[in-house]
């Protein structure tokens, strides 16, 4: 391996390490928002294009809220709001 190769590493290597994550803030923990079944278009937001409930890492949902947001999503889909499936 060259010099050159070898410097090129060490530059790809320090600058991944500086690069850090912004911290999420829970959207009902921030803006003490309640969650609501027939509130349908702010629940949508926490379903995918195919209709499944998205994971607590992309909907950016605290534990209690997500668990919150699947029995929400799941009482409006008994109910009829919500179709089961995309199709």
């Amino acid at each position: 391996m060259s010099s050159k190769t070898k410097n090129m590493n060490a530059n790809a290597n320090a600058n991944t390490k500086l690069k850090r994550k912004k911290k999420r803030v829970c959207v009902f923990c921030a803006d003490k928002k309640k969650i609501d079944y027939k509130d349908i278009s702010f629940v949508r937001r926490f379903i995918s294009d195919r209709g499944k409930i998205l994971p607590r890492r992309n909907s950016g949902c605290c534990a209690l809220h997500q668990r919150m947001v699947a029995m929400t999503i799941k009482k409006a889909r008994h109910i009829g709001l919500i179709p089961y499936t995309v199709g």
